[in-house]
């Protein structure tokens, strides 16, 4: 997949007001292996954002090591006075994330709330 097919895949967004991007994931493109995951995350970051939201709304499996890669980023965004939201985790997410205790970490959001700055 080229980068451009990956970010439209991702519909992500950028909020330029709140230096936030929104990157809606699916499992077609976590399908494709992790590594366009992660470029999508460090593209956002190298954008200079603050913080990312990580819609997970349209993901049925997601595996530990994209866990790693929001927690990666989230140490970027917290270096930066921002964070890493996860919006709309399934509760199979959800649990992985209290067993881990990365619950603890990331904003965890659910689908519908869209929060005001």
């Amino acid at each position: 997949m080229t980068a451009t097919a990956v970010r439209a895949a991702a519909h992500s967004r950028l909020d330029a007001e709140r230096d936030q991007v929104t990157i809606r994931l699916s499992d077609d493109l976590l399908a494709d292996g992790l590594a366009d995951v992660r470029w999508l995350l460090h593209d956002a970051l190298l954008a200079g954002a603050r913080g990312l939201v990580v819609d997970l709304s349209g993901v049925q499996h997601l595996a530990s090591p994209a866990v790693a890669s929001f927690l990666s980023a989230h140490r970027t965004c917290r270096a930066r006075g921002g964070s890493v939201v996860l919006r709309g985790a399934n509760r199979r997410t959800l649990d992985l994330l209290h067993r881990t205790g990365l619950w603890r970490v990331l904003e965890l959001e659910p689908a519908g709330d869209r929060r005001a700055a």
